[in-house]
């Protein structure tokens, strides 16, 4: 199984679930361990997204996670540097 990240872009077909014949873009916000799910499946919680890349709806969606394509990762949280003091004592 692939692993997914809050903040990921997916892009979700017919592959992952026959619900999406027209497929869409989606921003996951996270998996969602608390519902149970057959094997195999999981729900996701995001926004779909239009051809611009802004989120348009909030979502929930049921699929198979190996149907899934990251179109786009999230960026590794990178720690803010601290100024360096110029004092000297």
């Amino acid at each position: 199984m692939i692993e997914l990240k809050a903040g990921d872009v997916l892009h979700v077909t017919a592959a992952c679930s026959v619900q999406f014949t027209r497929p869409m873009m989606f921003r996951l916000i996270k998996v969602r361990h608390d519902l149970v799910t057959y094997d195999h499946w999981i729900w996701l919680d995001g926004y779909q997204l239009d051809a611009k890349g802004e989120a348009v709806a909030r979502r929930e969606i049921f699929v198979q996670p190996a149907g899934l394509i990251v179109q786009r990762r999230t960026a590794p949280l990178i720690q803010p540097r601290r100024p360096r003091s110029n004092m000297r004592a």
